[in-house]
């Protein structure tokens, strides 16, 4: 799940870290939107302007648990 995440956020933000412990404070809103929305569309979940949390947004790691949280809320 990380890796994946990772790649699908490599190509959307090219210009950021994706692999920071401190992704969040590398972000501006259009970052947080892009991620939200990117990650969305890639595993068919619902993610509002609500997950826009440092929690969820701290690292690929916290991403990867919110998708894996969020798919298994789906089921």
């Amino acid at each position: 799940m990380r890796e994946k995440i990772k790649e699908i956020l490599e190509v959307a933000l090219p210009l950021v870290d994706v692999e920071s412990e401190h992704l969040y404070s590398e972000l501006d809103s259009l970052g947080v939107t892009t991620i939200l929305m990117e990650l969305s569309a890639a595993f068919g979940i619902d993610l509002d302007s609500s997950y826009a949390t440092p929690k969820n947004l701290k690292s690929l790691d916290s991403l990867a648990a919110l998708v894996e949280k969020k798919l298994a809320e789906k089921q």
